[in-house]
């Protein structure tokens, strides 16, 4: 992997004009947002809206944010790539969900990566990323399969028969064993390529498995009876997936408790092993990290995607981190009134709609200087 830094301290050194000096770092930086640009790009699929529906091999190839190979897994499964895009949208809009009330909150950008540089550092943010789309991406894959809007595959036939509880295996199973493996397949191919670090590469890896393993987890049986006046002498039950916001919340606590990992050698193979010989081994469902995170609280410019929380709304009786003590990171905060239309004195009208008026009322909104 070739490697890319600035050389200003050399330039200084030897004394070169200023234009070769500027030349030399416009260069360099380009070049590393290149470098960058291969890390979790598939999420700029979510962006695409005019590309319309992918049905055809020649849209693969017009699709940015892809890598060779996943071009080549396009052209061979195109009928699955609008459920590839509605996961990259589902990945960010629950990180958007599970991340409001913080600092980095997965504002994103309309270029590559959609959340900027924050996601090409190994930090816990980024572990959350990868783990959420890997998920998003399985999670969509096998909705699609169950709702039949895939030729290669359907509901789950491997589930029938009659349980040990005694029901029915019957209904639409989900086909979560396809979703997982497209998943893994389409997702997982860029850690597996060159240009990526050893251990970064192991960090990429072992989250997106622990974002599949999130659903897996959580997979659950629903039934439904069968009988004079619903007695349920005949029950049928079928697997499902959680609602995805389970899933959401699944990996936004394994975040919470990320472990920070090195890259050791264990005989010949090359393994990630907690940073602190004191923490337990983490698991395949727990999420780790490299690098601590930065504090996010000012706008980088230099950093993509790191915007600060200058503007942001805080909680001013809150202790947490959105109250503004902690969001606005000691620089304070300013409180205006606003007014707020909500809906009120709503009454069911026979029949059949509900009928509101509209209230006005004041209130204080704090944001952070």
């Amino acid at each position: 992997m070739i490697q890319l830094f600035p050389s200003s301290q050399h330039d200084v050194e030897l004394n070169l004009h200023r234009a070769h000096t500027e030349a030399s770092v416009s260069v360099t930086f380009v070049s590393s947002l290149l470098l960058e640009g291969s890390l979790c790009c598939y999420l700029y699929l979510a962006k695409l809206s005019s590309v319309g529906s992918i049905n055809d091999e020649e849209t693969c190839e017009r699709l940015r944010g892809l890598i060779h190979k996943q071009v080549q897994i396009c052209k061979r499964s195109v009928e699955v790539m609008d459920a590839v895009r509605h996961g990259a949208q589902l990945a960010i809009d629950e990180c958007q969900f599970q991340f409001r009330n913080r600092r980095w909150n997965c504002s994103t950008l309309d270029t590559m990566p959609v959340f900027g540089k924050v996601v090409t550092q190994g930090t816990r943010e980024a572990a959350f990323v990868y783990a959420i789309s890997a998920a998003s991406v399985a999670f969509a894959v096998t909705r699609a399969c169950s709702s039949g809007e895939l030729e290669k595959c359907g509901c789950d036939h491997n589930v029938h028969g009659v349980s040990p509880e005694g029901f029915q295996w019957s209904g639409c199973s989900d086909n979560i064993a396809y979703g997982v493996a497209f998943s893994q397949s389409f997702v997982d191919v860029r850690e597996r390529s060159k240009g990526q670090s050893p251990s970064r590469a192991l960090m990429n890896l072992h989250n997106n498995e622990a974002g599949r393993k999130a659903i897996l987890s959580h997979m659950r049986v629903e039934c439904k009876c069968h009988g004079v006046s619903g007695s349920c002498e005949v029950k049928t039950c079928w697997k499902a997936m959680p609602p995805f916001r389970k899933v959401g919340n699944a990996i936004k606590e394994k975040f919470d408790g990320a472990t920070e990992v090195e890259q050791r050698k264990v005989g010949t193979t090359k393994v990630l092993v907690p940073r602190n010989s004191q923490f337990k081994p983490h698991t395949d469902e727990d999420l780790v990290y490299l690098e601590p995170s930065p504090d996010f609280c000012d706008h980088d410019p230099r950093t993509p995607g790191m915007l600060g929380t200058a503007g942001r709304q805080c909680n001013r009786t809150s202790k947490a981190i959105d109250g503004c003590e902690l969001m606005c990171c000691g620089r304070g905060f300013q409180t205006e009134e606003v007014e707020v239309v909500d809906r009120c004195s709503c009454k069911f009208h026979w029949c059949c709609y509900v009928k509101c008026k509209q209230c006005r009322k004041m209130v204080e909104m704090h944001t952070c200087r």
